[in-house]
């Protein structure tokens, strides 16, 4: 059986199709846009981690790795076919009269198989589930291909973007272990120690992977945590013990949407963010090179900035809201009231406040998203596979939430965590300015080819989305 200490989530592996999530409401599919094979692998990706049980909660930071090195591969695939972007890495010899979407398929498949069959031990028990999703995917999408020369071809090309991306990544450093529970704890006020349910260190070493595309693990300076002692950290203090509360053990000030929200931003910030990438993509009619681009560069986005976040965490771990309000007493600041049973709305990640991982990756994707696009102005609908049961994504009747572009979104995101009671302000506001950082540098990579037909394609519909 398979044990995991985040464990809640773990049974609710997704029952629907490869494409749930993917395409717009049932009343709005027969107007939508066919989803590229690009797309469509990507959805099929984001199944595989759901089978796998490292998503929708318990391990987005392989789950992050797993996504950028299968959109790398199939945009260093595509690119081989036609060269439009440069090339991650070193670029493969050019294929021409390669069919694109069997190149797709087998870079995908050949990057997912050999990722899930690294996980760590603990989800050993989900392998072969996740296994068979992809296998069963790469049937189906090669059965569909006429057979010829041009979809062995692509099977070359895109089998051989796979193994590269694969061998490049070799001794990146994310076999450093996921839970440890020996990890040293603080003891002094202000220092991280382990939280309520979770007697162990997520991810320690995980600051020390090699990044995509920053130049250094920690490439950034990043404002510390508030001296405990100050009328700042105080005001943060008040305001997640005031709203952060289970609202059964502990009372909460929260509305009835913060609280929706704070549920619906527990999922996986690389499944969230590549299921509303993929609708934008759909609906703003990009094709296999771009949406390739669009995906690599997202996915190398939010890897990089759990790589960057965690290297911040853990150099000067501070504790988290559940135990600094517990025993606020010894914090030596007049202004905070200790409360021995305060309880979060959910239970605390092990890893350490400041600064806070999702705010990061929210704006990492939001910086990406805005900028490719040409346009932070994208009205959408989003699902969730953390709301109440009736409620999920793979519900026949899925509860969306709207924005009016992709920075709303990452507020929202970078909010939802006081709101929940994992973070202090200050965590989520550096958060914020971290991700667009590292979004930034990664945006310099894979650029258009010299003489290639790369670029935003301007004209797009601003019509509304749902995802």
């Amino acid at each position: 059986m398979l044990s995991l200490a985040s464990r809640r989530l773990v049974g609710g592996v997704v029952a629907g199709g490869l494409l749930a999530g993917l395409l717009p409401a049932p009343a709005a599919e027969a107007a939508a846009p066919r989803p590229s094979t690009v797309l469509r692998w990507s959805a099929i990706a984001g199944q595989t981690a759901l089978a796998a049980c490292i998503s929708p909660a318990n391990d987005a930071l392989h789950e992050s790795r797993m996504y950028a090195m299968t959109s790398l591969a199939v945009h260093n695939a595509l690119n081989a076919i036609e060269p439009r972007y440069r090339s991650y890495g070193d670029p493969l010899v050019r294929t021409r009269g390669a069919s694109a979407p069997a190149a797709v398929a087998a870079a995908a498949r050949t990057v997912l198989v050999a990722t899930v069959t690294e996980l760590p031990e603990m989800f050993a028990d989900c392998r072969a589930s996740a296994l068979k999703v992809v296998e069963d995917a790469y049937a189906a999408e090669l059965g569909a291909l006429p057979s010829g020369a041009a979809t062995e071809r692509g099977v070359g090309v895109g089998s051989a973007a796979g193994r590269a991306i694969l061998r490049l990544r070799a001794g990146d450093g994310s076999d450093t272990p996921l839970l440890v529970p020996d990890y040293p704890q603080g003891t002094a006020p202000g220092q991280w120690r382990f939280t309520p349910d979770r007697p162990f260190a997520a991810g320690p070493g995980w600051g020390e992977v090699t990044p995509f595309g920053l130049r250094g693990r920690a490439a950034f300076h990043i404002e510390p945590a508030y001296r405990l002692t100050s009328r700042a950290y105080a005001s943060d203090f008040a305001e997640v013990k005031a709203l952060g509360g289970d609202g059964v053990t502990t009372p909460s000030t929260r509305t009835a949407d913060q609280t929706e929200a704070a549920r619906f931003w527990l999922e996986s910030s690389p499944l969230q963010w590549n299921r509303i990438a993929r609708g934008a993509a759909v609906t703003r009619g990009l094709g296999e090179w771009e949406s390739a681009r669009l995906m690599a560069l997202l996915n190398m986005a939010l890897a990089d900035g759990y790589v960057a976040s965690l290297a911040v965490k853990y150099a000067h771990p501070f504790w988290r809201p559940v135990t600094a309000i517990r025993e606020a007493a010894g914090d030596g600041n007049p202004s905070t009231r200790p409360d021995a049973t305060w309880t979060p709305l959910d239970v605390t990640p092990p890893i350490p406040d400041h600064d806070s991982a999702h705010a990061v990756e929210g704006a990492a994707a939001a910086t990406v998203l805005a900028r490719v696009l040409g346009t932070d102005g994208v009205r959408f609908r989003a699902c969730s596979l953390t709301l109440p049961e009736g409620q999920r994504c793979d519900d026949p009747t899925p509860r969306r939430r709207s924005f009016t572009g992709f920075w709303q979104a990452a507020r929202e995101n970078a909010d939802s965590r006081v709101w929940v009671g994992f973070h202090f302000r200050h965590a989520a506001e550096v958060g914020l300015d971290h991700g667009r950082l590292v979004a930034s540098q990664v945006l310099r990579t894979l650029p258009p080819a010299p003489g290639g037909a790369g670029g935003v394609r301007a004209g797009w519909s601003r019509a509304p989305l749902k995802i």
